[in-house]
């Protein structure tokens, strides 16, 4: 007997139904079918690329396919999210984000190649880190008031570098010279390690370096260590205040770093991205490497990286507007 039109729509129906609901299984079954691309918008050297190496070694070992890092350095990170947001999104394409780039740049930048909003979605936030404050040995400051006393007295004579236009190495310049009242020349960079370089060579006399690029150079007794910008003392440098211990009431800066997929990536794709990713802050070899270089340990999914990059916006927003600071 043929089938009424009622009953074969129905079967239909249920036919397309059981179709899509086995989709999302077998995109995340099918996932990964190539190595995977992890850019990172920092150059070589760098704590955000010294983090990027530390997370693709991990997630190499577990995702089943090897994750290679590729640095796009530039503009203060919007090269690297340009290129990740331009990006096909199967979740073979991943990107080491930073607070910076995410809340900072879309109000420094007047003009973004890319919208961290709309056009990345948050997979796992990884780590944190406090800036230090370190100098040229050639400075006359042994501590924050005296390099802020040298400041005052020799407006536009001390030159900072960062890592970029909008990072938090240059905002954390930009809440010290609001608070301090003083006039300190912003030298950007492509990175921390070229900013590094310089620093070292003496072309510039200080900077608000992330503790690891900077840490061995420090205890290698290249660089004069201040004091450090987080709320507490760092366990990486006990010895040294914080900036608002030093005597700079309210001071508080750092970064976070977390991995993003372009718009649209599969719900389940980024879900098992961001397992595996918080598996790997988690292994021995990861927390023992970060925690020596100064990193605090995150590992948290989506919903707690796109919570914190609210918090992020409503932080810095109002700062770098008060600065008047510009990248373009």
């Amino acid at each position: 007997m043929p089938m009424r039109p009622s009953r074969r729509a129905a079967s239909m129906a249920i036919a397309a139904g059981t179709l899509a609901a086995a989709l999302p299984l077998a995109r995340a079954q099918a996932f990964p079918s190539r190595p995977i691309r992890l850019i990172c918008p920092f150059p070589p050297g760098g704590a955000v690329d010294i983090a990027s190496r530390a997370i693709a070694a991990e997630l190499s070992k577990t995702i089943g396919q090897p994750v290679n890092v590729e640095n796009r350095p530039g503009a203060g990170g919007n090269i690297g999210g340009a290129e990740a947001a331009r990006s096909a999104p199967d979740g073979h394409t991943i990107f080491m984000t930073t607070s910076g780039i995410q809340a900072i740049n879309p109000v420094l930048y007047s003009k973004m190649p890319f919208d961290p909003a709309k056009d990345l979605v948050p997979v796992a936030a990884l780590v944190s880190l406090s800036n230090v404050l370190v100098v040229h040995p050639s400075v006359k400051a042994n501590s924050v008031q005296e390099l802020v006393a040298l400041a005052k007295a020799q407006p536009r004579s001390l030159n900072c570098a960062s890592s970029g236009s909008g990072t938090s190495i240059h905002m954390s310049l930009e809440m010290f010279k609001q608070l301090t009242k003083t006039d300190i020349v912003h030298v950007p960079y492509k990175g921390s390690a070229p900013a590094l370089t310089d620093l070292l060579g003496g072309q510039v006399q200080l900077m608000f370096d992330n503790i690891p690029s900077s840490l061995p150079h420090i205890k290698g007794g290249k660089l004069r260590a201040l004091a450090t910008t987080g709320a507490k003392r760092d366990p990486a440098l006990p010895e040294l205040p914080t900036i608002a211990e030093a005597g700079v009431a309210g001071y508080e800066s750092g970064v976070w770093f977390g991995l993003a997929a372009p718009a649209g990536t599969a719900r389940e794709i980024v879900s098992r991205l961001a397992a595996e990713a918080i598996k790997g802050t988690q292994s021995p070899e990861f927390v023992k490497r970060m925690t020596e270089l100064g990193y605090v340990i995150i590992g948290a999914g989506p919903d707690a990286m796109a919570e914190m990059t609210r918090t992020e916006v409503a932080r810095w927003g109002p700062i770098v507007k008060a600065s008047g600071a510009t990248a373009d």
